[in-house]
């Protein structure tokens, strides 16, 4: 049985990639949320377009999620690694992830590490 995602984890993830937006994707006007089962939809709206980036998939904890990246070419979402190449990470790790390819800007996986706990 998938764990339930609660509400105040739902905040928590609004307000975390909210202020990662704020602080480093700039060219991002509105980010974009919603939740549908244990799921988490996101995209962005820039000056020129509006973006589909990626799913987060709630597995038990507000830290650890799992990431699926919006495909264009085929309008789905595939699953994905984090570029420290574990299968999960925090919501801002998986935003930088989305926004490095969908923004053409790779240098946000620089900071990526692994988790040490």
């Amino acid at each position: 049985m998938a764990p339930r995602f609660p509400e105040s984890t739902k905040t928590s993830v609004r307000q975390r990639l909210r202020a990662r937006t704020r602080e480093r994707w700039p060219q991002i006007t509105e980010l974009h949320m919603r939740h549908h089962g244990v799921f988490t939809y996101i995209g962005a709206s820039t000056e020129t377009e509006i973006l589909p980036l990626r799913r987060l998939r709630y597995v038990g904890s507000a830290h650890d999620w799992q990431v699926a990246i919006y495909r264009a070419s085929h309008d789905d979402y595939a699953e994905s690694i984090f570029p420290h190449g574990l299968p999960f990470g925090t919501c801002q790790d998986a935003l930088d992830l989305a926004c490095g390819l969908y923004l053409n800007d790779p240098t946000a996986w620089h900071d990526l590490r692994p988790p040490t706990n």
